[in-house]
């Protein structure tokens, strides 16, 4: 059996092990954790959701106490279309991010940040925008397009210096959602460097209904592939969502993807950005505290762990000092939801939401247990310590499990 050492990701002449970790925010996928698997000659992820509080955390900025700061007038009402963010804070708190973790780059692999079209920020297309050039001018090495079609989001770069430059990447989930970009783009004469087909064992947002479970990625990725030869594209495709071992990943290969992306088992290491005791409630959970529900405002089905202190939270929306989620009139389904409890129940402290969540500021507080679906695998990947927790790995460790394994085996840390 072939192990996934034995391939390569090539761009032009450039070769990497075919090793992507996915990009999870906000910030689980850290800026150390994307360092050390560049440093191992794959690709890191960093992402870009809710950045001005990254910025915050880890350079001591104040973007977000700034905005609540100037909006702070409106929190009591349910009108959001007047909260906007400032256009230079967020270029330069993206700046900080990029900027600071390319710095810090090791080793022959590359660095990409994944980019989400949901995350409307109250002005769409602007916001979008700004963030893509603003990675673009830090350095990033490429960009993956998530969470939405993008159909616009190419042409959003063409004026860019870089836009022929740096690598460009959507993730879909069928073959028709790729032949659409595709379509849309075709204009600008600039194909995407990679693709990435993501299947519905994923972790977090889904790009499928609750039917998810009708899907499979080995199906996807061959229906993506087939698309592309009858197109006569040479296009690298990534799979991901449910990759759990190194066998899984030489399989996937085999067939004839470029590289496979993977994360779960990247949320129990050192570099990743969950709290410890996060890592030993993912270590813990069988496979029945897993879910997929329709608690997130972006309308995708998201998999979490029941135990997610997200659900059924009542908190009040914190749209002035966060509001990644408003639509471009304002709007968020969360503000919907948690007025229609306040209304139910007059003159209560505190309501319970259970159809719909505050995302942003739960996943601002690491409150929302995102994970794959085989998460409950992670106890399988480690060792019991006597205190009865679970032993956190390191990222190296996980990266050469899945680069040098055989025969479905996971090597255990000393």
């Amino acid at each position: 059996m072939k192990r996934v050492d034995d391939f390569r990701l090539r761009f032009g002449k450039r070769e990497l092990v075919p090793i992507v970790i996915g990009g999870m925010g906000v910030d689980i996928s850290t800026a150390e954790l994307a360092l050390e698997v560049a440093r191992l000659g794959g690709i890191g992820h960093i992402s870009d959701a809710m950045v001005q509080t990254v910025s915050d955390r880890r350079y001591d900025t104040k973007f977000v106490s700034e905005k609540l700061k100037k909006y702070k007038a409106n929190v009591a009402s349910s009108d959001k279309s007047d909260v906007h963010f400032n256009l230079a804070v967020l270029e330069e708190a993206t700046r900080n991010h990029v900027g600071r973790t390319m710095e810090a780059k090791r080793g022959d692999g590359m660095i990409f940040i994944n980019c989400m079209e949901k995350l409307t920020m109250n002005l769409p297309r602007e916001t979008l925008r700004m963030r893509l050039s603003a990675a673009l001018d830090a350095g990033i090495d490429g960009i993956t397009l998530s969470a939405g079609l993008h159909l616009g989001s190419f042409a959003l770069m063409e004026d860019h210096p870089r836009f022929r430059d740096a690598k460009l990447g959507i993730i879909v989930s069928s073959s028709r959602a790729l032949a659409m970009f595709l379509r849309k783009s075709a204009r600008l004469q600039r194909l995407p460097d990679y693709v990435v087909v993501e299947g519905p064992l994923a972790g977090g947002h889904l790009g499928f209904g609750m039917d998810w479970a009708k899907y499979d990625l080995a199906t996807l990725v061959t229906e993506v592939l087939a698309f592309l030869k009858a197109e006569h594209l040479d296009i690298p495709v990534i799979a991901a969502g449910g990759i759990f071992t190194g066998s899984d990943a030489a399989a996937f290969l085999e067939q004839g993807v470029a590289a496979v992306q993977v994360a779960t088992r990247f949320t129990v290491t050192k570099e990743c950005g969950l709290p410890d005791k996060i890592k030993q409630e993912y270590f813990k959970a069988s496979e029945d505290d897993i879910e997929v529900n329709t608690i997130s405002p972006t309308g995708y089905p998201m998999r979490m762990l029941k135990s997610s202190p997200a659900i059924g939270a009542g908190i009040r929306p914190n749209c002035e000092a966060y509001g990644y989620l408003l639509d471009a009139k304002g709007n968020c389904a969360y503000i919907d939801a948690y007025n229609r409890e306040v209304e139910l129940h007059p003159g209560a402290k505190k309501v319970s939401v259970k159809d719909k969540t505050c995302l942003c500021t739960h996943m601002r507080n690491f409150d929302c247990w995102t994970c794959g679906h085989y998460t409950y695998r992670l106890k399988d990947t480690t060792r019991r310590l006597p205190d009865g927790s679970y032993q956190i790995l390191s990222a190296e460790q996980v990266f050469h499990d899945y680069q040098f394994s055989t025969d479905q085996k996971i090597a255990l840390p000393d």
